[in-house]
């Protein structure tokens, strides 16, 4: 059974994005599927010049073949900045040959403290992906108040959240197989 990598698309530590990541993690290993996270914060702070154009350091080397090139399943976790998606992000993608993309899987998830869950962000990361000619599911998921939805276990505080979250999952899981 192949891993599905989640990618927490941010650099700000302990972010909400990062906690939804883990829950996505949790609902697909209850139900059978093993799941990684990718945490954008622990990509090399000198990304943006150090790894790009042709210049690899054997950290960042490592990492893309532990999460991108050895894997066709991914599940973005995208929070909105300034209505649309990090700028570590797009570093992050253009610093990976598109090749590497190519006929591969995604999910994709908004968090946002806003009302419309990084839908704006959503459809942009959408355009790149396509560009980079990834399959995307269709069900693209808002998550919006994200500073609202936890508990005090850093759970979701409400059952029609959390059952939006698996829906898309069991629809996600459908698509790739």
């Amino acid at each position: 059974m192949e891993k599905i990598v989640i990618i927490s698309c941010t650099n700000r530590l302990g972010s909400n994005t990062l906690k939804v990541s883990k829950l996505y993690q949790s609902i697909l290993n209850s139900n059978n599927k093993e799941a990684i996270i990718l945490d954008l914060a622990k990509v090399p702070e000198n990304i943006s010049f150090g790894e790009l154009h042709g210049r690899r350091s054997e950290e960042f080397g490592k990492l893309i073949t532990d999460y991108i090139g050895s894997h066709s399943i991914f599940i973005f976790v995208v929070p909105e900045y300034n209505g649309g998606f990090p700028g570590i992000l797009k570093v992050f993608i253009d610093s990976i040959h598109p090749a590497d993309w190519a006929d591969k899987y995604a999910c994709l998830v908004g968090v946002s403290n806003g009302r419309a869950g990084n839908l704006r962000g959503l459809e942009h990361l959408t355009g790149i992906l396509n560009y980079l000619k990834m399959h995307i599911y269709h069900n693209k998921l808002p998550i919006s108040s994200i500073d609202q939805q936890w508990d005090t276990n850093e759970n979701f505080n409400t059952k029609e959240q959390l059952d939006a979250c698996q829906k898309q999952l069991e629809g996600f899981l459908k698509f790739i197989d």
